[in-house]
């Protein structure tokens, strides 16, 4: 289908004659709907007055001449508006301009037909429709939408998989469409409910508030309507102008750590073999949230990774039940930090049994991982459902998570498996240090470990390999064995030539240099050099340049082709990958999965290594931008306290491009994403840092006879 030029067409139905006066009975609306509909509430306490109605039959009938109705579908999905031949044929003879959503029967529509039900899909403006707000092939989101299947032309708005931040940047030609809201004689049909905009969390707010201003104004005649307020179940905790509260920080943990038990994400035992079911072999870990009237656990069963990108029709939020190592570490951390800073020592036996989890109550550290005379010894499992495969940079977070959880509840009870960790990750890197993306147990076992030692790679990828070089200068430090420092020095210098041309970039280059501050944060404690500190602020310059002024770091894709997960090159392949927040530089994205995280802890490092004040300042930018876009939400506690994926600040609403295939822009992560940013929080909050707060670590008394086992005795 091309994209239609309906100037005419409009002109014809009284769109774009221009806004008038209010003259009844032009400007009178009468609304068929129950009170507790979005648009009714949304129209409560606005400069205009209507009259409700339960039926649409009794809408039509007391409608004055020449007036405007407005039909929603209460029932939705379940049952569509019923309007008859008769209510169709009055509302012409009285000339009523009426808004109909969701109807049971319409000229143009396939009664007999099921909905058409969205989900990779969004609304696409498909041509001249509106006014200058919504331009033509500007997106709006509408989530698990039940769109009637209907044959009609000249449609004012389609559901389309379409590529693009805020506007379709292919087009539409080549995908398939479904028409949305098209006008039929004196009729503004819509396929679906569109007036579920707050219970369906449609997003953008502001795009979709404008569509609302324009039905509206249609319906009253061509006279100019605009709400002045609109309000939204989900919203950040603050708004970008208001000043904070002295005491926003600290209650913005509490929230952060609140979070992990309002979402039920700590399996308990009288629900785990529904968390194991949903879970599977982890190829498709999705399903609906965990009922509120579930308990939640304390941490012996592990937690679960969070929400997925997927919000159905009533708001809820599909969870994703899969069960990984890192997570568990990364949580446990964030536990025993918040234990001790708000005096909650029952967070305490979480973590703890968090950490139990990973190394005793699950299969991640079992079976060869758990055999001293095996090649894999040491090594953490990536998740319950692939213990067999190990990524160096999930390793890195969850054996980090342990230690820092370690420190706040001064525990040495797992300081054994923290040295073997990070010395099974040592044997089996390069000689340059790198790992690569994944190793797997069966290629160990069969080649050995000195195969992989003695490997000449190179890998400048930071997010697979910084913070595991991060973890071997964290235990150079504790036990002075200069091997750790080499090896990292040798890989970092390695990876410092290679920017930026021959880095092999992930989904996006921030997030590759976010992950390079805490190495070289790092670097710089155990060897304060003039160079390595001009590292470290060239990667922290490079870093800044996109940081806002509402302090949240924006999206950058990658150049050249060595990226594993760029930009989205067509219609067809959105939604099929990893993919970046982005469809083009400069779009107003900030990424709290991959670099807002990452480069929030890491700056805190780093200001705490230099005293640089630039670092100082920018940590306490972000700290406040993470503030204030911290998800408030009364009526989805599963996401009150979270932070989103992506966040919109030229909107300031949850916004982006939705086309990564596992992590999108509205999944949360209870590791990567809450445990950095809450952590983080805590350490400004302290005037700390974690290389000061691990500083007294234990970890030594292992070392000779770790160092013995996995190298001289094999």
């Amino acid at each position: 289908m091309t994209i239609y030029k309906l100037t005419a067409v409009f002109i014809c139905c009284g769109i774009l004659l221009g806004f008038t006066s209010d003259n009844s009975p032009a400007g009178e609306i009468s609304v068929s709907g129950s009170a507790s509909n979005d648009l009714c509430r949304a129209l409560k306490g606005q400069n205009i007055s209507y009259t409700l109605y339960d039926a649409p039959s009794e809408a039509i009938a007391k409608a004055k001449k020449g007036s405007g109705v407005i039909i929603v579908a209460d029932h939705y999905p379940a049952v569509r508006v019923p309007v008859s031949g008769a209510d169709i044929k009055l509302a012409k003879e009285k000339k009523l301009r009426v808004y109909l959503e969701y109807p049971d029967a319409f000229p143009g529509i396939e009664a007999a037909s099921d909905p058409f039900v969205t989900n990779l899909e969004r609304l696409v403006v498909a041509g001249k429709t509106f006014d200058h707000d919504l331009k033509p092939l500007a997106l709006l989101g509408i989530n698990e939408g039940y769109i009637l299947r209907a044959d009609v032309r000249e449609p004012l708005l389609v559901a389309a998989k379409v590529a693009g931040f805020d506007r379709a940047v292919y087009g539409i030609d080549d995908v398939k469409q479904y028409p949305v809201l098209w006008m039929r004689d004196n009729f503004m049909v819509a396929a679906t409910k569109l007036s579920n905009f707050r219970t369906g969390r449609y997003e953008p707010t502001l795009s979709w508030k404008q569509l609302w201003e324009n039905i509206i104004s249609w319906a009253k005649g061509g006279t100019r309507f605009k709400f002045n307020s609109w309000n939204t179940d989900v919203s950040p905790s603050y708004t970008r102008q208001e000043r904070l509260p002295g005491n926003a920080r600290r209650q913005s943990v509490a929230k952060g750590v609140e979070w992990f038990y309002k979402g039920r994400f700590f399996i308990d035992s009288s629900w785990k073999s529904l968390s194991d079911q949903r879970q599977g072999d982890g190829t498709n870990p999705f399903g609906p949230p965990v009922g509120h009237h579930l308990p939640s656990g304390d941490g012996t069963w592990g937690i679960l990774e969070g929400h997925a990108s997927r919000i159905y029709h009533d708001g809820s939020q599909q969870y994703r039940y899969w069960i990984r190592a890192d997570v568990q570490g990364e949580v446990s951390y964030a536990m025993a930090l918040a234990g001790k800073f708000l005096g909650r020592r029952e967070y305490y036996k979480v973590s703890q049994n968090l950490t139990d989890f990973i190394f005793e109550n699950s299969n991640l550290r079992k079976e060869a991982r758990g055999n001293k005379d095996s090649a894999v010894y040491g090594l953490i499992g990536w998740a319950v459902t692939h213990p067999y495969i190990f990524y160096a940079d999930d390793n890195a977070r969850a054996v980090l998570g342990v230690i820092g959880a370690s420190a706040a509840m001064r525990s040495g009870k797992w300081d054994k498996e923290i040295v073997e960790n990070i010395i099974a990750n040592f044997r089996l890197s390069s000689k340059q240090g790198f790992q690569g993306m994944n190793l797997k147990q069966k290629d160990i076992q069969e080649k050995g470990w000195q195969y992989f030692a003695n490997r000449d790679l190179v890998q400048p990828s930071p997010n697979f390999e910084a913070w595991m070089i991060a973890c071997y200068l964290w235990l150079y430090d504790k036990t002075q064995h200069k091997p750790l420092l080499d090896k990292a020095k040798t890989a970092l210098r390695l990876i410092m030539e290679a920017y930026p041309e021959k880095w092999q970039w992930s989904v996006d280059i921030q997030l590759e240099r976010a992950r390079m501050l805490l190495p070289l944060s790092w670097l710089v404690r155990v060897e304060d050099t003039e160079e390595h500190r001009q590292w470290l602020d060239k990667m922290a310059s490079e870093l800044l340049k996109f940081q806002d002024g509402c302090g949240g770091l924006r999206v950058e894709l990658g150049k050249g082709n060595l990226g594993m997960s760029g930009k989205t090159t067509s219609n067809e392949t959105y939604g099929k990958y990893e993919a970046p927040l982005i469809a083009e530089d400069g779009d107003r994205v900030c990424d709290m999965l991959y670099t807002n995280n990452f480069a929030f802890f890491g700056l805190n490092e780093a200001a705490k290594a230099t005293g640089n004040p630039k670092y100082k300042a920018a940590v306490q930018k972000m700290s406040d931008f993470l503030t204030r876009i911290q998800v408030k939400s009364e009526n989805h506690p599963d996401v009150d306290g979270a932070w989103f994926r992506a966040f919109d600040y030229g909107r300031w609403d949850y916004w982006a491009s939705n086309a990564d295939a596992g992590w999108g822009t509205w999944s949360t992560l209870t590791g990567w994403i809450q445990t950095w940013i809450v952590a983080t929080q805590i350490l400004i909050e302290q005037g700390d840092s974690f290389w000061d707060a691990t500083k007294t670590s234990g970890v030594n008394q292992y070392f000779p006879q770790t160092l013995d086992l996995f190298f001289h005795k094999h």
